[in-house]
């Protein structure tokens, strides 16, 4: 192709399915492109490829953030794409487009600086940080979109743009929230914060006790500082060698937590925790920023996976009680859940405003299960019916990065902003891409288009 440096691929091409497919495997993509960019100048030629031949775009780096099916359409895969250039004195770090949170974490921790990554640092660093950005520090530090200084962005029109707070202001508001609605973006100036170590890690109590832990999980949020960042994770593990031995074939209510300060400082707050009980396992230790994705521990493979999640404004005990009800050990369903912590600084704007939603919410209600796909149509009706029960405690909100593949419809993404801020973003996508180019995501369609 024209303009291109990096590879293309066409169904039935060598390396076409190593290419065309995600971290989650619940779509069966078959996009009738694949380009796999190695550098700005080649996103730029194939958007204006895409454009020209009336096909829609979607873009990839780790392929976490799956959304809409790309069959029929082209994909720009940036994961070649992986500078990483570190300032320390400035304590920023810029990242390329296909850059991945361990990669960060490696080339700032010598320095005593972290940047505000997820919990799994397989992730891509852009298109976690468009779409907000829930990290292990954020009560103490915001969303990772607050900290974005500057980007270099290709819009719908196949042209590159600086963009930062002074210089178009518009599209820096909007990339920051919006996700690739508005353009791909290829480079990425990130404020990093002064830490180098956390406490942090995991308790991991049998089923029996996850009433009592969940309740007191609940009731304990209330009282915590901002430096204490945590989630709550029930879910059945299945037999595996690969899994710890006490963790094998049992429910487990797991308490992650992620604590920003001094280590002596946290063991009153931890301490109520580990009162609750016997654990099958306590992992908290102090620890380098360069091993927090221990936390969580997620799958490092890629999977299929079917996901949805709910903004709540409190975690109230009735709202507990129904999470138990329906995704408890006795449940037995097919339900891997989550509950994370928000308030602290997710709730404050940044000085530089941007679009990211979900600054009300008090909590997030994930759910998921890796599925066979045969499972599809069950799986839907149970994560359904969990969303519906625990909506009475819920802001009407939900978060764009948690989305799931039944997500991308005009009323899903328009529940993951502020109404205000939906408007605003669909007339910055009426100026920048009126035509939808960028349509193949949990899309924002242009203002006066029919949704």
């Amino acid at each position: 192709m024209i303009g291109i440096s990096g590879p293309v691929f066409r169904p039935g091409d060598d390396g076409y399915d190593g290419e065309r497919l995600g971290y989650n495997l619940a779509l069966d993509q078959r996009p009738a492109l694949v380009v796999g960019a190695r550098a700005a100048a080649d996103v730029a030629a194939a958007v204006r490829h895409a454009a020209g031949a009336g096909l829609g775009v979607a873009v990839q780096a780790t392929g976490h953030g799956i959304s809409a099916p790309t069959d029929g359409h082209l994909v720009v895969d940036t994961s070649r794409m992986r500078g990483v250039t570190v300032d320390p004195v400035r304590r920023t770090v810029l990242v390329e487009a296909g850059v991945r949170w361990h990669e960060v974490l490696g080339a700032v921790a010598p320095h005593g600086l972290a940047p505000l990554s997820g919990s799994n640092p397989e992730v891509g660093v852009v298109g976690y940080t468009l779409g907000g950005g829930i990290g292990l520090l954020g009560r103490r530090y915001g969303y990772a979109a607050d900290r974005v200084r500057r980007m270099t962005v290709v819009t719908a029109d196949g042209q590159l743009r600086e963009v930062s707070a002074e210089r178009e202001p518009d599209l820096f508001w909007g990339l920051r929230g919006g996700k690739d609605n508005l353009g791909i973006v290829v480079a990425m100036e990130l404020d990093l914060v002064p830490v180098a170590r956390i406490f942090g890690g995991g308790l991991y109590f049998p089923g029996e006790s996850a009433a009592e832990v969940l309740h007191a999980y609940a009731a304990w949020t209330e009282t915590v500082p901002e430096e204490m960042s945590s989630s709550i994770q029930l879910i059945q593990y299945p037999e595996l060698p690969v899994l710890p031995e006490p963790l094998r074939g049992r429910f487990v209510a797991h308490v992650r937590i992620a604590w920003c300060g001094a280590t002596a400082a946290a063991e009153p707050w931890v301490r109520p925790l580990r009162a609750l009980g016997p654990t099958l396992l306590d992992t908290l230790r102090e620890m380098p920023v360069t091993e927090t994705g221990s936390i969580h521990h997620e799958p490092p493979m890629p999977v299929a996976a079917y996901d949805r999640n709910t903004a709540l404004r409190e975690l109230a005990p009735g709202a507990v009680d129904t999470l138990l009800e329906l995704a408890g050990p006795q449940a037995e369903a097919p339900v891997i859940l989550e509950i994370r912590h928000h308030g602290g600084a997710y709730a404050r704007m940044p000085e530089v405003p941007n679009a990211v939603g979900g600054r009300d919410a008090a909590f997030m209600v994930f759910s998921t299960f890796i599925m066979p796909p045969a499972t599809l149509p069950d799986l839907r009706e149970v994560h359904a019916t969990l969303h519906d029960k625990i909506a009475p405690w819920g802001t009407g909100g939900s978060f764009v990065n948690f989305l799931g593949i039944d997500d991308a419809t005009p009323d899903r993404v328009r529940a993951c902003y502020a109404p205000a801020d939906y408007r605003r973003l669909a007339a910055l996508k009426a100026s920048y891409d009126p035509a939808n180019l960028f349509r193949v995501n949990y899309n924002i369609p242009p203002a006066g288009a029919a949704s």
